[in-house]
């Protein structure tokens, strides 16, 4: 039976607690044991290993490792930072979250190696989150330059990421089960770390490899009600009505391996240790992030106040991917764990006992060097004392600089992995 902690919680302490909550559900999802857990059948003739995605190298390295006496060849693209060597696997490393020419120029080497196979090949790709923006290969006339321009529109739409999706399916040469389509008749075998609430493989990486449910009418919907402007190029091949693979039009199999639940309930188990009472409010907690911070506060106000939902000492656990609209001339540094915890900061007005962390599991919040970061009850008594306004910083989207100016960042590098967004709130 494991003995359970009790204690008088200090800063320091919650803290500690908080990093420890979150490095557990980091690695509750390491790709290496994934992998190895999760090994297909072998093929009869060659194996083939493509992939995309933060994750993808090192579920590379771990498959190549694992199949030493198996004729493996492959291409495989992940961000730049996060490239480990894969033996037979070449790995090529692009932009995120904005395509490159490198992600391209893997695109279409990841494409060419799927061509030409037989019956007896098994394709294995090895799929993350990420996928989508690092294997990118324009549709039709269209240039680099005009995804580019797409995917920038789309992250700054405050569009969720199925709807993202669905539009860089439709315009994606690889993307929606095209990639699994390519490689017919071939045996292929999906190994998912998803990212997604709900687990959607059609959604993690845009599903290279799996059929794709979205349509052209949701497309011209959601660009529609997110006054996307599109290059004509990109308007051209929407025009021409080419629907990507459907439910039933492609096969193969899907293996989830590793997904935001399993993560959630590891970042629980640490939290029992210490003695707190852990309720999950699920992996799919989406929105506005400076909005989902204020109603997270609200629900920690009231189980410190009330002992509503739950008594304390207690820890809310959440996953989901949140979105940050930038209108106006908003130019600041951020991503939207920083952002919810600043809005969750500012909500909480220094509340006594309450600690939060918000994390993403790949190591990187948006485009910076953090991960996430730490709101305490002294976060806006510091900053005042810096003469920072917490809500100035918010307004301008600039939640990276408040936290990295009052020491609060989380920097924990890549993290080879990527099952979304961690967040805890402590309740002493």
């Amino acid at each position: 039976m494991q003995q359970i902690m009790t204690r008088n919680w200090t800063d320091a302490g919650a803290r500690a607690t908080l990093r420890r909550i979150f490095d557990a559900a980091v690695a509750s999802a390491d790709p290496g044991e994934a992998i190895r857990r999760h090994l297909p059948k072998r093929p009869k003739g060659r194996c083939v290993v493509v992939g995309a995605g933060k994750a993808s190298a090192a579920m590379a390295a771990a498959f190549d490792a694992a199949w030493p006496d198996v004729e493996i060849s492959g291409v495989v693209v992940t961000r730049y930072g996060h490239a480990v060597p894969a033996g037979r696997i070449k790995i090529i490393e692009a932009s995120h979250p904005v395509p490159d020419a490198a992600g391209e120029i893997a695109a279409r080497a990841i494409l060419n190696s799927v061509c030409n196979l037989s019956e007896d090949d098994l394709v294995v790709a090895l799929i993350s989150g990420g996928g989508s923006a690092l294997m990118t290969l324009p549709a039709g006339r269209m240039t680099l330059a005009d995804k580019q321009q797409i995917n920038k529109a789309l992250l700054a739409s405050g569009a969720g990421i199925e709807e993202m999706n669905a539009v860089r399916k439709h315009l994606s040469g690889i993307k929606g089960g095209r990639l699994a389509a390519a490689a017919r008749p071939a045996r292929v075998v999906t190994l998912l770390i998803s990212d997604v609430p709900g687990d959607d493989p059609a959604t993690v990486a845009s599903g290279p490899t799996v059929a794709d449910p979205s349509t052209l009418s949701d497309v011209a919907d959601i660009i529609e009600r997110y006054r996307i402007d599109l290059p004509s190029a990109a308007k051209e091949v929407l025009a021409r009505h080419d629907e990507t693979p459907k439910p039933g039009e492609i096969g193969g199999e899907v293996h989830i391996i590793a997904a935001p639940t399993q993560a959630l309930e590891a970042a629980a188990n640490v939290a029992r240790l210490d003695g707190l009472t852990p309720l999950v409010l699920g992996d799919a907690i989406e929105g506005e992030a400076r909005e989902v911070g204020k109603v997270l506060a609200g629900i920690a106000r009231s189980v410190r106040t009330h002992g509503a939902p739950l008594k304390a000492p207690a820890v809310l656990l959440s996953g989901g991917e949140t979105t940050v609209t930038i209108g106006g001339d908003a130019a600041g540094k951020g991503g939207r764990n920083t952002e919810l915890l600043l809005a969750l900061a500012v909500a909480m007005q220094g509340a006594a006992g309450i600690w939060a962390v918000a994390g993403d599991s790949d190591g990187i919040d948006g485009t910076e060097d953090a991960a996430g970061a730490i709101v305490a009850p002294d976060t806006l008594a510091r900053a005042r004392t810096l003469g920072l306004d917490a809500r100035k910083f918010l307004a301008s989207h600039d939640s990276y600089s408040f936290f990295n100016r009052i020491g609060d960042l989380i920097r924990t590098g890549p993290t080879m992995t990527n099952v979304n967004d961690i967040r805890a709130i402590l309740i002493a």
